[in-house]
């Protein structure tokens, strides 16, 4: 990364100061970084476990595949989907609140038994599947995050901060060289102006 600068106090004042900036922020964003990994891997973890029991939901429910197809499934549907907001290092993620369902009115007598309890299973495996969703779209949200954090830390570790410090390093060298240069002219001028003044006083003599 090439950084532009001057060989002078006001630069060298602004790039330490900008330097700062990084090398203060470098720790907040590695705990950032660290704690969406650990959340992305939290909602993964719960995905994957709700996808298990979603199997062995659909496995166990299966076993009646033929009673499915005399099931009305305008019976039941998904009225409305509650999904609370909450704030993970920063990131606005969708937290699993309710499903809320609109059941149509049938007669038991007309319809087989079974219907009632046809009902109670479609809304387990529908809020299920909500939660599942809802921890993949969580996951996602946490990984994307997390990958620009990660590559703000690079940036920030790798680049801009060894930039500027081989930027700074290079002006104070040059200021230190000019001082020095400074200190040896006026050193030779010191001398000649000794040499001049003996000179001056031998001649008087």
């Amino acid at each position: 990364m090439a950084i532009k600068f001057q060989y002078n106090k006001t630069s060298l004042q602004l790039l330490n100061k900008q330097l700062n900036v990084r090398v203060r922020a470098l720790p907040i964003l590695k705990n950032k970084e660290s704690a969406l990994r650990a959340e992305v891997k939290r909602a993964k973890d719960i995905a994957e476990k709700l996808d298990r029991e979603l199997d062995k939901l659909y496995k166990k429910y299966s076993e009646g595949v033929r009673l499915w197809g005399e099931f009305d499934d305008t019976l039941l549907r998904v009225d409305e989907i509650k999904v609370d907001k909450r704030k993970i290092a920063g990131i606005k993620i969708p937290e699993y609140n309710d499903v809320l369902f609109k059941t149509e009115p049938f007669v038991l007598f007309n319809n087989p038994k079974w219907f009632a309890d046809g009902i109670r299973i479609l809304k387990e495996l529908t809020e299920m599947r909500v939660k599942r969703d809802i921890y993949i779209e969580k996951m996602e949200l946490l990984d994307h995050a997390r990958k620009k954090t990660t590559q703000k830390v690079n940036l920030y570790e790798k680049v801009q901060i060894p930039a500027y410090e081989e930027a700074i390093r290079k002006i104070k060298r040059f200021l230190e060289d000019e001082e020095n240069l400074n200190k040896s002219a006026q050193k030779i001028v010191k001398n000649r102006q000794a040499a001049a003044a003996a000179l001056t006083e031998e001649g008087t003599a």
